[in-house]
């Protein structure tokens, strides 16, 4: 898949500017850096971004899911007039597709200065519709969504995008210390 030519769009709510949401770029990296310096986010990541080269790296990583076709992360940026990108307020992901499984994940954050703007409700909603409308025939039918049990800001976005929680996932340390919730949308619904 082309991942220059992908570029999603939220609509505006009447208090959070629209949203795009295209490939994360090298040019992304000095912020990128400055939004993890947000204890909230390192928390519930499980990337460290400290500096530009680590920040390089991170999104070296992004770039080659997309070539290898089975990781399409996407920079959340808050939309400005006729189109163009303003400041970055997110990160969304569709992990995990392998051609003719009938899963994949998804995933995302928030940047500290964009919480309460729904930008993660409104973000993953776009990045679900292409997941199911940009691969056809053997692309995944079903999408999973996992948080830590705790992580109440996640449950809410993932019930205002309409993936219903499924089951409680046990603890499974040292990679998951602490129990999940398992939420999922369906290609049908």
């Amino acid at each position: 898949m082309d991942r220059i030519d992908v570029r999603l769009g939220a609509d505006a709510t009447s208090s959070a500017p629209a949203l795009i949401l295209r490939p994360w770029s090298p040019a992304d990296a000095a912020d990128l850096v400055e939004l993890y310096q947000d204890d909230a986010l390192r928390r519930w990541t499980s990337s460290a971004v400290n500096d530009v080269a680590g920040a390089a790296r991170w999104i070296q990583d992004q770039q080659r899911g997309w070539e290898a076709g089975d990781r399409f992360g996407f920079a959340v940026l808050e939309a400005q007039a006729a189109g163009a990108e303003g400041q970055l307020a997110g990160h969304v992901v569709l992990k995990n597709v392998t051609p003719g499984a009938s899963s994949a994940e998804v995933g995302y954050w928030t940047a500290a200065h964009a919480r309460g703007w729904t930008v993660a409700p409104r973000a993953l909603r776009a990045l679900t519709n292409w997941a199911f409308t940009a691969f056809p025939g053997d692309g995944p039918k079903r999408l999973e969504l996992l948080h830590q049990v705790d992580n109440t800001a996640s449950c809410r976005v993932a019930q205002k995008s309409g993936y219903e929680l499924i089951t409680l996932l046990p603890a499974a340390p040292p990679a998951y210390p602490l129990a999940g919730h398992l939420h999922v949308r369906d290609r049908d619904r």
